[in-house]
């Protein structure tokens, strides 16, 4: 499945912004959600954290904005390369590489306290691939650290099977944007995702659309795929419980 991840976001890069209402907004609420997690698990930090799919900086700089030591991973190049300049323009500091989390050959080994993957990006993976990232995970992870990843709730969505989400209207007139998505059913647990940005430029608009793969990844798949590769104390945190707008999945590394 990885073959189509990366030119989805190398696309998407200088445009994912866009899909949130207010992204330093975000880049804040996520942050205070994430840091909270880590408080309650590794203590008060500042931490060594590893956010092995990073994209374009989302959780990566709300961490360092908080004192934490970040250090940001991703398949995409040109999600990377923004994230690099997104730190830098905020006056932060943060390490980053180009790197599949199904290996993290570039990122050194036992030296994190956390390793996080939000904004759903474990379902990118096939079945096979998510027990390598987990092993991946473990590697890089001190014994006694934490995993902690954001993804949909695909216990309900495998049996509503949505096919749509949105539209959300964003913006002041004269420069809105529409953003949606169209879920295409291509199997009983696997479906496209197309992603629309409509962007109101004066009199006119303009459609930015993006295509994507992802499959319904159970939560006890991923629950057997943490224990196969050395992690304990497994569990699941629901958006009432944490502030994140998708269900949290944290595992302790042994």
């Amino acid at each position: 499945m990885l073959d189509h991840v990366q030119p989805f976001y190398d696309a998407l890069a200088d445009f994912y912004h866009l899909i949130f209402d207010d992204w330093d907004q975000a880049i804040a609420r996520q942050g205070r959600v994430i840091d909270a997690l880590l408080r309650t698990r590794c203590g008060a930090g500042p931490l060594q954290v590893l956010d092995c799919a990073c994209g374009i900086g989302t959780q990566a700089i709300g961490l360092a904005a908080l004192g934490h030591h970040v250090t940001g991973s991703d398949l995409s190049p040109a999600a990377v390369e923004r994230a690099r300049r997104e730190v830098l323009k905020r006056g932060l500091e943060a390490e980053f590489h180009v790197s599949d989390m199904t290996r993290l050959a570039e990122v050194p080994s036992d030296r994190f306290d956390a390793v996080i993957a939000f904004d759903n990006a474990l379902p990118h993976l096939s079945a096979d691939q998510l027990l390598l990232a987990a092993q991946a995970f473990r590697r890089v992870l001190r014994a006694g650290g934490w995993f902690i990843a954001g993804i949909r709730n695909y216990d309900e969505l495998i049996r509503s099977r949505p096919t749509v989400m949105g539209p959300s209207f964003i913006g002041t007139p004269g420069a809105r944007r529409i953003v949606h998505q169209v879920w295409d059913w291509t199997g009983t647990e696997t479906y496209d995702v197309h992603l629309y940005i409509s962007l109101e430029q004066q009199d006119a608009w303009k459609s930015l659309h993006f295509v994507s793969k992802y499959r319904c990844l159970l939560r006890a798949e991923i629950d057997a795929a943490l224990r196969s590769a050395g992690f304990a104390e497994i569990e699941w945190v629901m958006p009432e419980g944490s502030g994140s707008y998708q269900p949290l999945v944290t595992a302790r590394a042994l």
